[in-house]
């Protein structure tokens, strides 16, 4: 991804340094970030909403750098790089941190550490999908549907996110483990439902003002998806490509993943928002396929 949000230079008084004398007196310091992520919904529309807020942003590392001590560099810099990741809708993130007076002899500039993170899309995973994180600019809280919900990681990111999401799966173990998990952590939002979507495919028409799919897939259940959305209403949905087969063995039944552009027919009546098809790592995968489209209003 080409596209870019810049924050340079933003400067700080941090605790950071293997000495006891570095970590209690703060020291002037500094941070460069670049965050990757479609900027096109925004530059479309001039709205706020679909985008990152870089005040926001600013001020999440700001309150790491001012609240916390570290002996490292380096952990300071992984410590703001997964907030970022986790709480803001971007694929890519690059910091540079770094000292502007550091306690060595010679450095007439900086001491500093720059890294490079990406948004993890792991199937089997706790953190929500990047996918549906990275494109939370593009839907307003409303009433949810996560299809095939698993353990519940994209159910409790939506409900974080203020949305009212039913949880349907198959799996009465794993919607007792996403009930308990919701209860304890006063998500309230969260409707589960026992539903073998094979046996008794039934999906209220025009109910949900969101829509989530992910690492699942039945071809004939596609209509009934696309006419469950309100008008306006978006899907998200990411499954297996049938490369991952191929190269990976996984998932071992071909019918279980998806052919090259398939995922743009099944849902040829919905407006496309977002698409890509591949890996970001050719040599450990996984791939996929990755579709954001909304019901004409």
């Amino acid at each position: 991804m080409d596209d870019r949000l810049i924050i340079e230079r933003l400067e700080f008084e941090g605790f950071c340094g293997v000495s006891e004398t570095e970590r209690e007196a703060p020291q002037p310091m500094a941070v460069d970030l670049a965050l990757s992520l479609d900027m096109a919904p925004a530059a479309a529309t001039d709205d706020l909403v679909r985008t990152v807020d870089y005040l926001k942003v600013t001020e999440r590392v700001l309150a790491i750098a001012r609240n916390q001590r570290f002996h490292l560099l380096e952990t300071m810099t992984e410590r703001m790089a997964q907030a970022i990741l986790s709480e803001f809708p971007v694929a890519e993130v690059t910091l540079w941190v770094r000292k502007l007076k550091p306690p060595v002899k010679g450095v007439r500039e900086s001491t500093g550490a720059k890294i490079t993170r990406q948004a993890a899309d792991d199937p089997q995973g706790v953190k929500p999908a990047g996918w549906l994180v990275r494109h939370r600019p593009l839907y307003a809280p409303g009433r949810a549907l996560d299809l095939a919900c698993g353990r519940g990681r994209h159910a409790r990111y939506l409900a974080r996110e203020g949305f009212q999401v039913e949880a349907w799966d198959r799996d009465a173990e794993a919607l007792k483990e996403l009930r308990a998990t919701a209860d304890s952590s006063g998500l309230s939002t969260i409707t589960t439902s026992l539903v073998d979507l094979e046996q008794t495919p039934e999906i209220p028409p025009a109910s949900f003002d969101l829509i989530t799919v992910f690492y699942y897939l039945q071809r004939d259940l596609m209509p009934q998806i696309a006419r469950a959305l309100k008008p306006g209403g978006i899907l998200v949905y990411e499954t297996f490509l049938i490369d991952n087969h191929e190269r990976f063995n996984h998932p071992r039944r071909r019918e279980f993943c998806l052919n090259h552009n398939e995922l743009l027919s099944l849902f040829g009546d919905l407006h496309v928002l977002a698409y890509r098809e591949g890996a970001l790592d050719p040599q450990k995968g996984p791939f996929t396929a990755a579709l954001v489209a909304q019901r004409p209003a």
